[in-house]
C-alpha cells in the first residue's frame, strides 16, 4: 500500500463515493481492492484507469463493475453515509486514514472502509476479544462481566460478547474501554434487545463494521466479523463454548494470526464447557483469573485512581459487582429446603427428583427450594429440567 497517501479524515462526497465505488463493487472483496489501492493509489485513482489496467488485478466481471456509472442504490447509498458522518462521534476510517487500527494491517485482508461510531482512542490500547455462547449461562455471563471489568481497569480494551461490553463499561472513565465488532450496518443493532447496550456503547465505547449502512445480519457476514475481532485483540478469551461453536472459529483466526487464545475451564459435565476444554488440550492457556491473562500478555495492572469530583452516580455504577456479591444470601439465610438442596448441589447438572432423593425432600419442597436458589443466584436451571450450582 505504498502508493496511499494519508489523510486525516475523508471528508467530501466525492471521496466517499470513490471508495464505496471501489467497495462496493460486485467481485471486489478487501483481499481485491488491497491489491488495488497498492498498484494505483487512492480509489479516485483506481477508477480513472483503463479496463485492460484494472484486468491484472481484479478480473473481467469487477473491472467493468469499477468502469460502469454508479448506480442508483450506491448514490443512494453515498447520500445515507454523508448523512451519518454529520451526526457526532461518526467517522469513516479508510486505509488511508492515520486512525485506522494498526493491527488490521497484520491480517492479509484488512477492510478498505470501517464505519466507526464512538471514541476512536479505545483502539490505541492493547485488546482482548471476549467470546462465548449466544445462550451462555447465568454463570458464564457473570464470569464474562467479572474478568471484563477487572482487564478494562487493568488496561485492556474489550470485546465482543454483550456480557464482556457491560463488565467493561462497568470500568468506566478508569478503563480503556470495550469495542464491539458487529456483522450488521453501523446504523443496525443485533440483536434488538441490545439496544440500549449499543448506544452505551456508541456513547463509552467504540462501535465498528465493515458493512455499509442498512446492511442487514446474515449468516455469511460474521465470519468476516469475526476476522476483524481476531486481528484487532491481542488475544482472544473463550468463556463458554460448544465443541460445534462459532466462538472457536474466531479462537482458530486469532492463533492463525498469532495472538494468544485463553479458555475458562468447567464442569466436565456442562456442554459449553466442552469447547474451552477442547481448546485447553490444543494448547489454549488456562484462564481462571483475569490476572492469568495479564501475566501471559505482560501487561502491568495500572493504578485507578478516581477523577476528582466524581459523581456519586459514577460511584454507583463502579460499586456495581462488589453490591452484588453482597447481596448473594448465605446458607443460614435462605429457607430451610434451599439450604438442603445447596448442600447437595454441585456444578454437575442433577434433575429436580436427583435433588429432592439427595436432600431427603417432597418435590413441592424440592422445586420452592430451587426456585428460592435461582432467585438468589445461587443455581440455575438448564435444558431438560436440570439444575446446577453457580458457586
Amino acid at each position: 500500500m505504498t502508493k496511499l497517501q494519508a489523510h486525516p479524515q475523508t471528508a467530501t462526497p466525492e471521496e466517499v463515493q470513490a471508495w464505496l465505488r471501489l467497495v462496493e463493487a460486485p467481485g471486489v472483496g478487501p483481499a481485491t481492492a488491497l491489491r488495488l489501492l497498492s498498484a494505483f493509489g487512492m480509489p479516485q485513482e483506481v477508477l480513472a484507469q483503463s479496463y485492460s489496467a484494472l484486468l491484472p488485478y481484479c478480473g473481467e466481471a469487477a473491472a467493468k463493475a469499477l468502469l460502469a456509472p454508479p448506480p442508483d442504490a450506491l448514490r443512494e447509498l453515498t447520500e445515507r453515509t454523508l448523512a451519518w458522518l454529520e451526526q457526532p462521534g461518526r467517522r469513516l476510517l479508510t486505509l488511508a486514514d492515520p486512525a485506522y487500527p494498526q493491527a488490521l494491517l497484520e491480517i492479509h485482508d484488512p477492510p478498505p472502509l470501517l464505519y466507526a461510531h464512538g471514541r476512536l482512542e479505545c483502539l490505541r490500547p492493547p485488546a482482548l476479544a471476549m467470546v462465548g455462547a449466544r445462550h451462555a449461562t447465568q454463570q458464564g455471563m457473570r464470569d464474562a462481566e467479572r474478568f471484563a471489568q477487572a482487564l478494562a481497569e487493568a488496561g485492556l480494551a474489550l470485546g465482543i460478547d454483550g456480557a464482556a461490553h457491560r463488565g467493561a463499561l462497568m470500568a468506566g472513565e478508569a478503563g480503556a474501554g470495550t469495542i464491539a465488532v458487529i456483522g450488521t450496518g453501523a446504523d443496525r443493532v443485533y440483536p434488538p434487545a441490545h439496544r440500549d447496550l449499543a448506544h452505551e456503547i456508541g456513547q463509552s465505547g467504540l462501535i465498528l463494521s465493515e458493512f455499509p449502512l442498512g446492511a442487514p445480519p446474515l449468516a455469511e457476514h460474521f465470519p468476516r466479523r469475526n476476522r476483524l475481532i481476531a486481528g484487532l485483540a491481542r488475544g482472544v478469551l473463550v468463556v463458554e463454548a460448544a465443541v460445534q461453536s462459532d466462538s472457536l472459529i474466531t479462537a482458530r483466526m486469532a492463533a492463525e494470526s498469532g495472538r494468544e487464545v485463553f479458555a475458562m475451564p468447567g464442569s466436565i459435565h456442562a456442554p459449553l464447557s466442552k469447547g474451552c476444554h477442547a481448546l485447553i488440550k490444543q494448547e489454549a492457556k488456562l484462564a481462571e483469573s483475569a490476572q492469568d491473562i495479564l501475566e501471559e500478555l505482560r501487561i502491568q495492572p495500572r493504578t485507578a485512581k478516581p477523577a476528582a469530583g466524581k459523581t456519586q452516580a459514577g460511584k454507583a455504577s463502579a460499586a456495581k459487582p462488589a453490591l452484588a456479591s453482597a447481596s448473594r444470601a448465605s446458607p443460614d439465610a435462605l429457607p430451610a429446603p434451599a439450604a438442603a438442596l445447596l448442600a447437595v448441589l454441585d456444578a454437575a447438572p442433577l434433575t429436580l427428583d436427583e435433588l429432592s432423593a439427595r436432600a431427603g425432600l417432597r418435590a413441592d419442597e424440592a422445586g420452592a427450594g430451587m426456585l428460592a436458589l435461582e432467585l438468589a443466584g445461587r443455581a440455575e436451571s438448564l435444558p431438560g429440567g436440570r439444575y446446577r450450582r453457580l458457586d
